[in-house]
């Protein structure tokens, strides 16, 4: 179980920061996505990478 969280929370954590450098134009990949510049997936990515550091605590604390 310690590794399924492990895994899960890694994916999470670097969907979350892809998603805030598409919002913020830090990451600009593919240049055509509807998500570069929309500042709605900066907030988005954030939820996302703290849900991933949660799943990462719970795996580390078992």
């Amino acid at each position: 179980m310690k590794a399924v969280l492990t895994i899960v929370g890694v994916i999470l954590l670097l969907a979350g920061l892809v998603f805030m450098g598409q919002g913020s134009r830090y990451f600009p990949y593919p240049a055509e996505s509807f998500m570069v510049g929309a500042s709605q997936w900066i907030y988005y990515g954030v939820g996302i990478a703290i849900a991933g550091l949660v799943l990462l605590i719970i795996a580390r604390r078992q």
